[in-house]
């Protein structure tokens, strides 16, 4: 399990813009974290005092960035993503904020090759999806 503090140390994401708070578990094709930022007040994606259920897409984009870089393994700098697209998105909920469990993100990697990856992701919480979709991340685009 990595906390908080060894998410931030392996994604480019830092400060408040860190959503997760802990990767519970993970294999070379799947990832699942907790987050419990949705909550707070000074969440950077909030927008007029809310945050929507769509901003559960950057959860589970900070997911993916994390299993890349877990994938590429310690002393490997993990290679820089871009979402490209997400595709086949459903919301459940029309917003985060009001979520009072915790967030469970879980991502799957369907496919991938050196510069592009499919993952399959869920925003969960309690039990119940929250949303669901997938995304394709783009690796090192300028290197493409």
């Amino acid at each position: 399990m990595l906390d908080r503090a060894a998410i931030a140390a392996r994604i480019p994401h830092q400060g408040s813009m860190c959503l997760l708070d802990a990767v519970l578990d993970w294999s070379p094709e799947t990832i699942r974290c907790r987050a419990v930022s949705h909550r707070a007040l000074d969440n950077p994606l909030r927008a007029e005092g809310r945050l929507g259920v769509a901003c559960g897409i950057e959860y589970a984009a900070q997911a993916m960035a994390v299993h890349g870089a877990l994938i590429a393994g310690n002393g490997t700098r993990p290679r820089q993503g871009y979402l490209a697209s997400v595709r086949s998105v459903e919301l459940f909920v029309s917003r985060l904020d009001d979520i009072t469990e915790d967030l469970e993100l879980f991502a799957e990697r369907l496919s991938g090759d050196d510069n592009n990856v499919l993952y399959q992701f869920t925003v969960r919480a309690d039990g119940r999806d929250l949303l669901r979709g997938r995304a394709a991340v783009i690796l090192d685009s300028e290197k493409s």
